[in-house]
């Protein structure tokens, strides 16, 4: 169902109905609200699996996304991308959490949906790809995703590693969960 504003338009970030609950779950795990210095080598890890110059793993709560995981190669053009913190209504990963699927823009101009989005202007976002990171139940906590200054064509190679990195992210959030009731 496509949700629109009182006055008509289409909203560019999509109803999240899942929030309240993910936002438990987040904190139930510990996760979501301070850096992360194992997810900010996941996100290293991103880049160079991916060769994109800006990484992160995400988690959307109810009014903000958290990059708890981060990295920049050194030498990327400037840039106002990457912050830790981000209003939900900034950026692709909100799309990624509320559909449950991976999105791959290879130029985020080329969508109308997408292009109108504040960190195209304020941070020079020009291509994206993101996958949902779910825990044991199911349920969508973030995302992993790569980003560039640059028009890409990430292609079904860049879908299918965004979506190994997320599961293989997945993999090591449930041993840290596993190991945190174990302990």
């Amino acid at each position: 169902m496509t949700h629109y504003e009182s006055t008509g338009h289409l909203l560019l970030t999509p109803v999240d109905r899942e929030a309240p609950a993910r936002a438990v779950r987040l904190r139930e795990l510990g996760l979501g609200e301070r850096a992360d210095g194992e997810l900010d080598a996941f996100a290293r890890h991103i880049a160079e699996e991916l060769r994109a110059p800006y990484t992160g793993v995400n988690f959307v709560g109810e009014e903000r996304q958290f990059f708890a995981g981060l990295h920049h190669v050194p030498g990327a053009p400037a840039s106002g991308y990457p912050a830790r913190v981000l209003p939900r209504d900034r950026g692709y990963c909100p799309h990624v959490v509320v559909r449950g699927r991976a999105l791959v823009l290879e130029d985020v101009r080329d969508f109308a949906r997408f292009a109108g989005n504040a960190v195209v202007d304020e941070s020079g976002v020009r291509s994206y790809a993101g996958a949902p990171l779910t825990d044991r139940g199911g349920m969508v906590l973030g995302t992993v995703c790569a980003v560039d200054t640059e028009p890409r064509k990430w292609g079904t190679e860049g879908l299918a590693g965004i979506k190994a990195l997320a599961a293989e992210l997945g993999g090591i959030l449930h041993a840290r969960e596993s190991a945190r009731r174990a302990g």
